[in-house]
């Protein structure tokens, strides 16, 4: 029997308690109090990073990207000329303050990465220096010039270095978000949409990009490996595992876990958040709080009944355990043979308009295919 949300809400305390007693975190401003959210795209990593960011000590930086796009698993142990350890730190600024979707203007944020970089290296004194420690370097200057004290990096697809990030970051806190996968494929179906609802940031390219990317085969594929990839870390004390609909419906009990969790007292405010982002409504900036309706909003309409079956036949293995009940469908036979045919196509074509935003291809395509 699948456990009730009481049940898990008492997991996540125990989880949070058992990080605490396990590593005692440095103080606030130590160079290793790192924490980082990750999850399935469209799982609620961007809902949970406004939230963190309303805490007075946490400071949120939105997709970074650098693991998977900027520096892989071979990375690790190459050491950096000054020179390569400046051109990261001036993508990563770009990165941080336009936005990953902007397309990246080459030395506009030079001068404060040579300044960046010279103190880090000072502070070397001749050590070797990788990705990783700019990397860190970048968060913590973020942070510092946001007036706070503790780096919080979300980036959803860092669900697939977690073992690489606590290997780098030994005393690093990772969220992970889970959401129901029939949410996640609504989300992701109207995501190019988000254009027209706000994010004037997303060009027609990159919405273009995203309409390719769907396909409820693909997408169900993704939150399978996305699980796998978070479940290997299921019992870690330095990973803990947050469901969407928790967050929705009981809101202040679950993020006090997190600030628990965290290291950090819970500020009522946190749940202050502005309405934006949604893949099903225009946003809403004058509007705050966490909307209890989006919870199960898969169930209002949006997927046809072909695209359901294939969401549940897909990642139905994962979804007992993650506590999401199936439902009973009767899709059209016509429709399950279009998705079928056009997969080959759709998957290929989304390879392509994505080869640019992978470091390591057939590791990128490992990882998030295998699950």
């Amino acid at each position: 029997m699948a456990p009730t949300p009481d049940t898990r809400a008492g997991e996540q305390r125990k989880a949070a308690a058992q990080a605490a007693a396990a590593l005692p975190l440095p103080p606030p401003g130590h160079p290793d109090r790192l924490t980082f959210i990750v999850g399935n795209s469209r799982s609620g990593t961007t809902m949970m990073m406004r939230i963190i960011n309303n805490h007075p000590q946490l400071h949120a930086l939105s997709e970074l990207h650098f693991f998977e796009q900027l520096w892989s698993p071979a990375d690790k142990d190459k050491a950096l000329t000054r020179e390569g350890a400046e051109k990261l730190a001036d993508r990563l600024l770009h990165v941080s303050r336009e936005g990953y979707l902007t397309r990246y203007q080459a030395a506009k944020y030079m001068q404060q990465a040579r300044e960046l970089i010279a103190a880090e290296f000072a502070a070397a004194s001749g050590k070797p220096f990788y990705g990783q420690d700019v990397f860190r370097a970048v968060a913590f200057l973020e942070t510092k010039q946001g007036g706070k004290l503790i780096p919080c990096e979300k980036t959803p697809q860092n669900v697939f270095y977690i073992r690489e990030i606590l290997e780098l970051y030994p005393h690093a806190r990772i969220l992970n978000m889970v959401r129901d996968p029939r949410g996640v494929l609504l989300s992701q179906k109207r995501k190019w949409k988000r254009r027209k609802m706000g994010a004037h940031f997303i060009t027609w390219r990159e919405a273009t990009r995203l309409r390719i990317n769907y396909h409820p085969i693909t997408i169900s594929r993704l939150w399978n490996s996305s699980i796998g990839a978070s479940l290997k870390f299921l019992q870690h004390p330095q990973v803990m595992t947050v469901h969407f609909e928790d967050i929705i419906e009981n809101s202040e009990a679950t993020i006090r876990t997190i600030c628990q969790f965290f290291g950090v007292e819970f500020h009522p405010h946190m749940l202050d958040v502005p309405h934006l982002g949604s893949s099903n409504e225009v946003d809403d900036p004058t509007q705050t709080g966490i909307k209890k309706e989006r919870a199960g909003n898969w169930r209002k309409g949006g997927l046809n009944d072909a695209e359901v079956w294939f969401c549940q036949r897909i990642t139905g293995k994962y979804m007992d355990p993650m506590e999401y009940p199936r439902v009973a469908v009767s899709p059209n036979p016509l429709a399950v043979a279009g998705y079928y045919l056009s997969f080959p196509f759709k998957i290929a074509l989304a390879i392509l308009v994505n080869l640019g935003r992978m470091k390591n291809i057939v590791d990128t395509i490992k990882r998030r295919m295998v699950g």
